[in-house]
């Protein structure tokens, strides 16, 4: 039992490194981050309900995650093709492109979910 709690102890390193290696490496992560607080901060300034939030919490999550993806997959090409090679490219390109895709249908929800309330709340302040 204490050999397993141990192993997962050290799981929660390696993925903590990871995600200290995605903010080391990645200069978008910044981007990320900043639209995050943002998105949050709008959400809980206009009271959104728990589906809302929901919605909002699993569109960032996609995003996050395809860039990490994103960050690995680059990794991995690297280290496989360490010469340019139009394959890795190609690799390389389609695994930004779904950050691109995840970034974009995030604005769209976010509209979705945002531009609602924050019209109403905007329009009842003028």
């Amino acid at each position: 039992m204490l050999q397993y709690l141990r192993s997962r102890a050290q799981s929660f390193k390696y993925a903590f490194a990871g995600l200290a290696s995605v903010f080391h490496t990645q200069g978008n992560i910044l981007i990320h981050a900043i639209a995050t607080f943002i998105v949050l901060g709008l959400a809980a300034w206009l009271k959104l309900e728990r589906i809302e939030w929901a919605v909002l919490i699993l569109t960032i999550s996609s995003v996050w995650v395809a860039e990490f993806f994103n960050t690995a997959l680059e990794v991995v090409v690297d280290l496989a093709s360490p010469d340019i090679h139009h394959l890795a490219k190609i690799a390389k390109d389609v695994g930004a492109a779904s950050v691109l895709v995840a970034a974009f249908f995030s604005v769209v929800i976010g509209i979705l979910v945002l531009g609602p309330p924050l019209f109403i709340r905007l329009a009842n302040f003028f």
